[in-house]
């Protein structure tokens, strides 16, 4: 098979129109939208899947089936790996630029755990890894999967090793060895749980390959450095039947940092514009070599573990194994993925509605604010931190900021006004004030008008909540 034969001729703009015409056309609204041509636009928005329409598995629509599939596949190859009910899949993009498309599957962050340790230590670090989370603009960040390295050398080390995570943990797991002997071994502890195996490489690639296949796992090709043989043995274990493979293309720290960078741009790019199926499989990045180098010092190895990271994200990593466990190492990955894997045309938004904080009674005040994401949890964590009792109606405003939707007339008074009265806030407390953010001052007089409440004007800046709450409320006009 020549390089021509492995790409296909021309890259196609899927349109609706494409996807209509092979859906049963029944309009019987169990996707949840009204017909069949909004559910084919959410599908090439990528906004929903075909295993959300019950009528196109059936058997009488199997030729159908096959064509949408085939139609829709992305030229990133998607491998899942992992535990029933826990698998991670990587790949799966359709386009080289977040701008054109949204991507699809957030980069895979794993940590190591190595084999020559002790047993409590083992367990010390897989409590780390599964427990570690953080809370960002109202969504829960966690690290993905478990890399176990083979450091003994030994096969009833690193299957023991396997064994003890296995115990107290259901992430995904990724095995790394060169030995097929130890790989073995280590599957076997492993068995029904789909590990990605990592890896195959020039050497080996024979008996990792028939490893793959006995146990239905992923399989990783590694060659680093040399893109002429990656690509040799990605075509070869395709061949060999292996489906599922992610490319290692090598990852250099320091003076290599440029050659990494431009290998994986360069087997995107391939994937994404010359819709080349060798390398449109998901790319593994190892930001833990860092730790293999000249010797330094512990925390210049975590910081340079961290940049290297961020740039993998930034340059199309589908998956990450990293070391560095350490908080202000794994934030930084963790915020700067959740900011990539957005979608770039919708701003991140939470449900509009009421939201009850402490125990409000009749007097208590009634806040309002945008449902973007960031203003919301900033005013709330406000509020919290304030020990305020109150309400706070969030009113849509498509994920604008609350500035920006005055601006845009997405937080109109009209709006405001509609949003109280579902809220049925008249009904919780007997005063009739509302607080609107200071940035929206320029409103208070249209909401008075439209709403029937009377308008407090807020503080610009939410920080400002407490104080304003302690001096001016109640109004003294409700003062007795």
């Amino acid at each position: 098979m020549d390089g021509k034969q492995e790409r296909k001729k021309t890259i196609k703009e899927i349109s609706p129109i494409d996807v209509y015409a092979l859906l049963p056309g029944t309009n019987c609204t169990e996707c949840g939208d009204p017909n069949c041509m909004a559910f084919a636009t959410r599908v090439v928005n990528g906004e929903t899947t075909l295993d959300a329409c019950p009528p196109v598995h059936d058997p009488e629509y199997a030729e159908s089936y096959t064509k949408l599939s085939e139609l829709l596949a992305p030229p990133v190859r998607k491998v899942v790996f992992g535990p029933p009910g826990h698998e991670a899949g990587i790949g799966g993009e359709h386009v080289l630029y977040r701008h054109e498309f949204t991507y699809q599957c957030p980069t895979v962050i794993a940590i190591d755990i190595s084999d020559d340790s002790p047993p409590e230590e083992i367990e010390e670090r897989v409590r780390k890894i599964s427990g570690f989370t953080c809370t960002y603009i109202g969504r829960e960040l966690t690290l993905d999967a478990i890399a176990v390295r083979s450091v003994s050398g030994e096969p009833a080390r690193f299957a023991d090793a396997i064994r003890t995570i296995t115990r107290i943990s259901h992430l995904p797991l990724i095995l790394c060895s060169p030995d097929p002997v130890v790989m073995a071994e280590g599957l076997s502890a492993a068995s029904g749980l789909r590990p990605l195996i990592a890896s195959a490489d020039s050497r080996n690639w024979k008996e990792m390959a028939d490893l793959a296949l006995s146990f239905s796992s992923p399989l990783v090709v590694s060659a680093p450095g040399d893109m002429v043989l990656l690509r040799s043995l990605a075509r070869t274990c395709l061949e060999y039947g292996i489906k599922d493979i992610v490319l290692d293309p090598g990852t250099f720290p320091g003076t290599g940092l440029q050659e990494t960078i431009y290998h994986f741009s360069a087997i995107r790019r391939s994937a994404c514009k010359d819709m080349d199926q060798i390398f449109g499989l998901p790319i593994l990045g190892t930001p833990i070599s860092v730790w293999t180098g000249i010797e330094l010092s512990p925390d210049i190895n975590r910081w340079n573990e961290a940049c290297l990271a961020a740039m993998l994200l930034t340059r199309y990593a589908d998956l990450l194994i990293m070391h560095s466990i350490e908080g202000w190492v794994l934030l930084l990955e963790l915020i700067w993925r959740f900011g990539i894997y957005t979608d770039p045309r919708r701003p991140v938004s939470v449900d509009p509605g009421l939201r009850v904080f402490g125990e409000p009674g009749p007097e208590s005040p009634v806040f309002i604010t945008s449902n973007y994401a960031l203003t919301f949890f900033t005013v709330e964590s406000d509020i919290k931190s304030a020990r305020i009792d109150g309400y706070l109606i969030v009113i849509d405003t498509s994920g604008l900021s609350v500035e920006s939707a005055v601006a845009g007339r997405y937080l109109t008074a009209d709006r405001i006004a509609e949003a109280v009265q579902e809220s049925e806030i008249e009904s919780r407390v007997s005063h009739r004030y509302l607080i609107i953010p200071g940035l929206a001052a320029r409103i208070s007089g249209e909401t008075e008008d439209a709403s029937g409440w009377q308008v407090l004007v807020g503080p610009r800046d939410s920080s400002g909540i407490g104080k304003m709450i302690k001096e001016h409320w109640p109004p003294k006009d409700n003062e007795d």
